[in-house]
């Protein structure tokens, strides 16, 4: 998948990371996109590995989720080193 098709699905699977994970709206909109991108790096890189399967063909419904459950473990990750806490912030 060419770069520009990697920075669409990250922006995709950050804003909706952004949906998904509450309590860390200290990041913003942005933020989140930029963790997106990163997460869709970082979750099609390990879930090519697993699984042994291609994720860079394209964008399609498997590349979307798999670049949101990596931006999921990204943000979880960025508010762990942040020391975000969840407390009183909504629903988990």
């Amino acid at each position: 998948m060419s770069i520009i098709a990697w920075l669409i699905v990250g922006a995709i699977a950050g804003w909706l990371a952004g949906f998904l994970v509450k309590g860390d709206e200290g990041l913003g909109v942005i933020g989140h996109i930029v963790l997106g991108i990163v997460g869709a790096l970082v979750g099609g890189f390990l879930a090519g590995i697993v699984t042994g399967q291609d994720y860079t063909t394209g964008i399609n419904i498997s590349t979307i989720v798999v670049a949101v459950i990596g931006a999921v473990i990204v943000v979880v990750v960025a508010n762990m080193i942040r020391g975000g806490s969840r407390t009183g912030r909504g629903a988990v």
